[in-house]
């Protein structure tokens, strides 16, 4: 759970903190993630504070992201076309689903990697 980025969640494991800056768009931002594994399968929610809700930053940092997450998993970061699905964004909140075949660091064997990144006032997710 964390209140103060503006999202609750219930992960199945005990989470594991990390925050670092990032420069997007030329513009210095942190970035705070939340990890949690279990059986074999990581949940992970990361949060990008904006400097405003500027639209454009809002798409550049989606962007950045999106590229980031794909580079740690080994993916490619293109998005395939969307799925039909019960989960709906109005166009004021722009979001990128995502699914990907990639694999950790630490790992051989390729796994499906399901990923949402939303942007809403002056936070990415």
């Amino acid at each position: 759970m964390n209140n103060d980025d503006g999202y609750e969640v219930t992960l199945l494991a005990k989470p594991h903190a990390a925050e670092r800056k990032v420069e997007i768009a030329g513009q210095p931002m942190t970035m705070r993630m939340q990890t949690a594994e279990t059986n074999d399968i990581v949940f992970a929610i990361g949060t990008v504070d904006l400097a405003s809700a500027d639209p454009a930053l809002q798409r550049a940092t989606l962007d950045f992201l999106q590229q980031a997450l794909a580079r740690n998993v080994n993916a490619q970061a293109a998005p395939r076309r969307p799925r039909r699905s019960i989960w709906r964004q109005a166009e004021s909140c722009p979001a990128q689903k995502c699914w990907w075949r990639g694999r950790a660091v630490k790992s051989t064997k390729r796994r499906p990697v399901h990923v949402r990144f939303v942007a809403k006032g002056m936070h990415v997710y």
